[in-house]
């Protein structure tokens, strides 16, 4: 039998290796190519086995770059998941009509009442884009942003929305967004983690947000500090990012040479046992995690190490003990960082949006936490050059309804919210479709969280649909059997 490899799905395709020839002797297909019509079939066979040969190379290492499907727009992505779900018409989705039906709360004794927001929208940039003096800062990049009024998803809970907005499905287990985009580009740094995850909770999911399910291993997110999981759990704390390390990342016995030579001698059995073999994944995944595993003992640490940057860019951000911005601040620097040492695919999370109660006061808390952060990180990687091949996505599992409830917070709404995309080919300066006049559910030009996630793999060069790994007998992709490029939203 002979294995070979689809570059377009990176899976087996099993093919006879022998024919009987007229003969009656058996032979190979090779011989058979060149003995007929003057050779020109084993022609096509050595264009076909450059393809194969590639995806091989990819197979025996996922980080491996590879080519795309077609020409990119975005290189990497940096996704600021605000966990919990900011309201949408508190911060980019003003609705004029709210003030028509504006209530005092609990006023008639009812518990749900149609609330205009607190908060004043203002025209910003030369796109006239509303957006509220909640986020002054981001608002000041309204010329940089794609923003998307009319996104949907199928579950208002947020262990549920929180899963298939990081993994594309709330009922099953399925490698997220970032080990799929790992797995279809391969990385640009190959001492570096393909996937990088900054501060990700218990909450929804815990780690299967950046997990790999049937995915290679390394194609997994690298966890950086930990969130609460509900924002103020004594139980899970928060874990700060000042100083933070990497655990196992140094030997108190071993230098670096001696590790090398012990690497060097398992890896060395390992391979002797993969020729055996001929074919073993879980034995070619552990080759390549612990040859990361090594080369990460040295890049990883730098990347980390904020003091590199100048005051002025650590201000920038909101760096600074005491500040509120400074766990955010430390997150969005250590994302550019990231991006620009190659990383392909790097999550910063916040927590916790979901303001049942009081959101006149946990609203304004979040924004100032995050505002001048990812503001700055706009505004670092537009000074850059990045910015043009970094795609930057904002936003959270779902949003908030236009009613105040009984203890003057919003709840939750999966059928109509706001997220923004920035640079990496999105169209810049817009808004692209729409709720209804409340602002309660998506009506014009709605955008699915499968097109969403078609989108952006299209913008890094990835057609959704040929994008698929073979498990358990299927061909499995991270839009399922959905999802649509919304052309509307790319430059």
């Amino acid at each position: 039998m002979g294995n070979f490899y689809d570059i377009t799905s990176r899976d087996k395709i099993w093919t006879r290796g022998a024919y009987v020839c007229s003969m009656g002797m058996l032979s190979s297909r090779r011989d058979l190519l060149s003995a007929s019509s003057a050779g020109f079939g084993m022609l096509a066979l050595r264009g076909l086995f450059g393809a194969n040969v590639q995806a091989a190379v990819a197979r025996m290492n996922p980080l491996v770059p590879v080519q795309t499907h077609f020409p990119a727009r975005a290189k990497r992505v940096i996704f600021l998941f605000m966990q919990g779900g900011p309201s949408q018409v508190d911060t980019f989705d003003f609705k004029p009509a709210l003030t028509k039906q504006h209530e005092v709360p609990n006023a008639k004794g009812s518990t749900n009442v149609y609330y205009q927001s607190p908060w004043e929208f203002k025209a910003r940039g030369q796109s006239g884009m509303l957006i509220s003096d909640l986020l002054p800062n981001i608002a000041r990049h309204a010329d940089d942003l794609c923003v998307i009024n009319s996104m949907h998803t199928d579950h208002n809970a947020h262990p549920q929305a929180i899963l298939q907005m990081n993994t594309g499905s709330f009922a099953f287990t399925r490698p997220s967004v970032g080990s799929w985009c790992v797995y279809g580009l391969g990385t640009e740094n190959q001492n570096l983690p393909g996937f990088v995850t900054i501060n990700p909770s218990f909450s929804g999911g815990g780690p299967l947000k950046h997990g790999c399910a049937f995915l290679p291993a390394v194609c997994g997110g690298t966890a950086i500090g930990q969130d609460s999981g509900n924002g103020a759990s004594p139980e899970f704390p928060a874990t700060p990012l000042k100083d933070i390390q990497l655990p196992f990342m140094k030997n108190a016995r071993l230098d670096v040479t001696a590790q090398r030579r012990q690497l060097d001698l398992v890896q060395s059995l390992n391979r002797q046992r993969l020729a055996q073999d001929g074919s073993n994944e879980a034995l070619e995944g552990l080759i390549t995690s612990a040859e990361l595993a090594f080369n990460m003992q040295r890049e990883m640490p730098e990347v980390m190490n904020l003091n590199r940057e100048s005051q002025a860019t650590q201000e920038m951000y909101g760096i600074g003990d005491g500040k509120m911005t400074d766990q955010i601040g430390r997150a969005c620097l250590m994302a550019r960082r990231f991006a620009e040492a190659g990383v392909r695919f790097i999550q910063v999370n916040h927590e916790f949006w979901d303001d049942h109660t009081d959101i006149f006061k946990g609203h304004p808390q979040h924004a100032l936490e995050t505002d001048q952060p990812v503001a700055a990180l706009l505004t670092d990687l537009k000074q850059r050059g990045l910015l043009e091949d970094t795609l930057v996505l904002w936003g959270g599992e779902f949003g908030r309804p236009p009613l105040l409830n009984k203890n003057n917070g919003r709840d939750h709404d999966h059928l109509g919210f706001t997220m923004w995309m920035a640079g990496g080919g999105a169209k810049p300066g817009i808004r692209y479709g729409s709720t209804d006049e409340t602002g309660m559910k998506a009506e014009q030009d709605k955008v699915h969280l499968h097109d969403l996630h078609a989108t952006m793999l299209h913008l890094l060069g990835l057609d959704h649909e040929r994008l698929t790994y073979r498990y358990a007998g299927r061909d499995f992709r991270l839009t399922d059997v959905f999802g649509e490029v919304k052309r509307g939203l790319i430059a």
